[in-house]
């Protein structure tokens, strides 16, 4: 639920929503993703136009802050992130996304797109403000420790199912998403910088050491080493949209209903960077009646 001024106001997390079939849901959702997010290219959309406004007219821009109590059903444990001004900021002025912008808009997909289908049987989150580099460089074996630990809440790993981790490479940095499958022993990496995981070698010791622990723990047999995939991804062209790359690889991934994710998932940018700056703006405006009432 959200908060404010000691104020509980319930929202949707706290709601079912009805199940649908297996083959409803991922055609379904993608259409309605599609229709619902304006494509509009060098000027602000209305949407952002309209979200801006309602917040001037809010308190939030004179200090308030709203507290986003997520259940475990989205990182595996109870986790509540704060939303204030500089936040908003960050969607308005297109700026570089912060954690808090980053969990909020993955708690609306798994609201949205996941909460009493299927997909929640496909798809985890793992939460970017406990696995990130600042966190692997001053204790690693409490990071791989934490990832074990999210693994370990999925009662059957032995399907093939996705934990997504939005990786940061530390103070605010570069934006990377990392996709595992521990059934199959696949890692699939999405940056849109060029390169690959190689530029994060303490984030791949990491993570490959968690999913062998995972493993041993559960008495899973490992037949292969671990495989790293190098999905070929849009690429950003400013210095700041990895985290809305990010945030469209998840929404895109969740959406399609992909486990398996190909070499080229996204054959070009068309279309791909108009629509950037408006996910986190759907998020919030999908949830107005609570952020501003």
């Amino acid at each position: 639920m959200l908060k404010k001024a000691g104020k509980h106001i319930p929202t949707k997390s706290g709601t079912k929503t009805n199940p649908k079939s297996q083959k409803e849901v991922p055609g379904q959702m993608l259409d309605k993703a599609s229709k619902e997010i304006p494509t509009t290219s060098g000027t602000k959309s209305q949407i952002v136009m309209r979200l801006e406004k309602m917040v001037e007219e809010s308190d939030i821009m004179h200090g308030a802050i709203r507290s986003v109590d997520m259940d475990e059903g989205v990182f595996g444990i109870a986790h509540s992130e704060l939303i204030a001004k500089e936040d908003m900021l960050q969607l308005f002025e297109h700026e570089e996304l912060g954690i808090a912008v980053i969990h909020t808009y993955i708690w609306y997909m798994y609201d949205t797109l996941m909460r009493g289908t299927e997909l929640c049987n496909r798809f985890n989150f793992i939460a970017a403000s406990r696995i990130n580099t600042t966190f692997i460089t001053k204790n690693p074996i409490s990071v791989m420790n934490e990832l074990v630990d999210r693994f370990m809440v999925a009662g059957d790993n032995t399907t093939p199912n996705l934990y997504f981790l939005p990786f940061n490479s530390g103070n605010g940095g570069h934006w990377v998403l990392v996709a595992m499958d521990l059934s199959r022993l696949m890692v699939y990496y999405l940056d849109s910088l060029p390169g690959n995981w190689s530029k994060y070698p303490s984030m791949k010791k990491t993570v490959d050491a968690a999913i062998l622990k995972f493993r041993s723990k559960k008495n899973y047999r490992n037949r292969k080493d671990i495989t790293w995939v190098r999905v070929q991804c849009p690429q950003q062209n400013n210095s700041n949209d990895c985290g809305f790359f990010v945030l469209r690889f998840m929404r895109d991934i969740i959406a399609l209903n992909r486990i398996d994710i190909p070499k080229m998932v996204w054959n070009n940018n068309l279309g791909f960077i108009l629509i950037l700056s408006d996910i986190s703006s759907n998020l919030l405006l999908n949830h107005e009646y609570v952020l501003f009432s």
